[in-house]
Formats: structure tokens, sequence, C-alpha cells
């Protein structure tokens, strides 16, 4: 992913009003993150417990979304994997997070989830940049850019049944 200013990121998002993406608040070290290893930004709202946001490249155009997901505990004997990069985590590692749908859809009450790691760091799991709590990731014959391929078509398939 390339490096996107704090203004692209207020402007990108398509499930918020324009009010809301102005007031979410942004990572911090926006200059210091490896975008090279990024396939999207992903962070927690660390003053709205249970919302967090993701930003990417979609048909060559920045989408950001809001995301919400249930602030309960899970035992630490239980595991999940994320739908986007298959990573698994015990506990909480994993979050069902739910997006409003676009347009009158979203105005409805109609919502998508899917399940993800929490702290939203998938592309960089899938790179071995970072390790999970659960020790490490499943062995897989896929090649590094091909597992990268596959989170970002995820990635794109559930940011294509936010519309309408």
């Amino acid at each position: 992913m390339k490096a996107v200013t704090e203004q692209d990121i207020r402007t990108s998002f398509i499930n918020c009003s324009k009010g809301e993406a102005k007031r979410l608040p942004l990572p911090r070290d926006l200059d210091e993150l490896p975008w090279d290893d990024l396939d999207f930004l992903g962070w927690r709202d660390l003053s709205a417990p249970g919302r967090s946001y993701i930003v990417t490249e979609r048909a060559g155009e920045l989408i950001g979304v809001t995301l919400r997901f249930p602030s309960q505990q899970r035992g630490f004997l239980h595991r999940s994997m994320c739908s986007l990069c298959l990573t698994t985590h015990p506990g909480n590692g994993v979050s069902l997070m739910t997006a409003r749908k676009t347009g009158t859809a979203g105005r409805e009450g109609n919502s998508v989830g899917l399940y993800i790691c929490t702290d939203l760091a998938c592309s960089l799991y899938v790179r071995g940049k970072k390790v999970p709590a659960s020790g490490g990731r499943f062995k897989e014959s896929l090649t590094l850019e091909e597992q990268v391929e596959r989170t970002r078509t995820n990635l794109d398939a559930f940011l294509g049944k936010l519309y309408g």
C-alpha cells in the first residue's frame, strides 16, 4: 500500500458521514508505518472500545470503512481463524467485525460481518513481520505472494458486499 495522508484517510470513508469521518481518531504514527508491508491500514479506536477502521486501495480508489466488534472476552483456550489472512489466534485475537452497508441499505441498519484479526495486523502476520500469540501460522504450500494476494482478494470480497 502506498503511504496516505490524514486528509486522504478522512475523505475515503464510505459507510459513515463526513462529520463522523472528520472526528474519528487516526493513527498517530502515519509517517512511521511500514507501508510497503501493508495491504490495508487498520487501527482500533482506543477512545471507543469495539470500534475499528480499515483503509485500503480498491479499484484504484482509496476506501475507508468503519467497523464495530463486541468487547466480550473469550477464554484463552478458545481459538479462531481470521477470514482475511487465515491466521489463528487464541482468546480475543479474532473478532467478528461488522460494517454498515452504504446507501439506503446502510441507513436501514443493514451490515456485513467478517472474522478479522482484532489488532488488524493481517498484512504483518502473512509476511511473518508479526507473530500471533499462538506462536505462529499454519505452514502453507502457497508462496508469500499468493498468500498476500489471497488476503487482498478476501478483503476486496468483503468490501464488495458493503455496497447497497
